[in-house]
């Protein structure tokens, strides 16, 4: 079966999927993305990551869309495609549209590209062995807080942690670590979870704020506070948390052990009480 889009308002082939050279987010990268996750045709977070699109549109300014309009596109995108009832990725991305080439905003203003896909969901890595993760200088803007679809300083990371064999970057400003390319990082140290604070320097992840409300709901200690990449080797435990990854433990960092070798058991607990939310 060809795999059914979403552009523009209609349903079509992918093959028949077409877009302008001049649309800004070819010319720009002029534009802001999200991945929501399916669980047996059951969305998790769906309104969550649709609020956050709705706030990246009002922090760069472009209009014409209504983000809560895109969750009946997510549920259509897995119907036309056969998942629905079975794990699988919707992508929606929205660009500022088709116009001539300048760097300011078009006068007049145009339709919003709108574009969906979906994908059947195959997991990354094994959360009963864990992963092995590099570290990276963190080479992104300053409003990493939008999810913009700029990503080329987490692909250029991201293609270093392939290089040497693992699964993911984890991204160090002015000594800070901060996030991976695609997940949110956590530290587990004297048995207090620890996340960095939500600021302009991290994306205000779904699976980051499920984890730390888990933790106030079950009573795990956690705070967000920056972790020093200098602390980092004192941490019990150090795991992942995102959409494809839920949550990961990382067994090795730049080649050295993180505690035994082996998943933590706040992290085993987390990834329990995480699977009994998600159903």
């Amino acid at each position: 079966m060809s795999e059914i889009v979403y552009l523009n308002g209609a349903y079509l082939p992918k093959s028949e999927a077409h877009l302008s050279p001049d649309d800004r987010g070819f010319l720009f990268a002029d534009g802001i993305y999200e991945v929501v996750r399916s669980y047996q045709g059951r969305f998790f977070g769906l309104e969550p990551h649709l609020s956050r699109m709705a706030r990246g549109l009002r922090a760069i300014r472009i209009d014409g869309l209504t983000a809560s309009s895109l969750g009946s596109v997510c549920h259509e995108l897995l119907e036309r495609n056969g998942l629905a009832g079975r794990d699988a990725l919707v992508y929606l991305q929205v660009t500022r549209g088709v116009a001539p080439r300048t760097h300011w905003f078009p006068e007049p203003a145009v339709p919003p590209t709108v574009y969906g896909s979906t994908m059947p969901f195959k997991a990354k890595a094994d959360p009963a062995v864990g992963v092995e993760v590099i570290t990276q200088p963190d080479q992104r803007w300053a409003r990493c807080d939008i999810k913009s679809v700029a990503l080329l300083p987490n692909c250029m990371a991201a293609q270093a942690a392939r290089e040497a064999g693992v699964p993911e970057a984890l991204l160090v400003r002015d000594g800070v670590v901060l996030e991976g390319t695609h997940t949110s990082f956590f530290a587990v140290i004297e048995s207090e979870v620890r996340t960095a604070p939500a600021n302009n320097y991290i994306l205000p992840s779904i699976t980051r704020q499920m984890v730390l409300d888990i933790c106030a709901e079950h009573g795990i200690p956690a705070r967000t506070e920056p972790l020093l990449l200098q602390e980092m080797p004192g941490a019990g435990e150090l795991f992942l948390a995102g959409t494809t990854m839920e949550i990961m433990p990382i067994v090795r960092v730049d080649g050295r052990a993180v505690g035994d070798g082996k998943p933590g058991p706040v992290a085993r607990r987390l990834l329990e009480l995480f699977h009994s939310r998600v159903g």
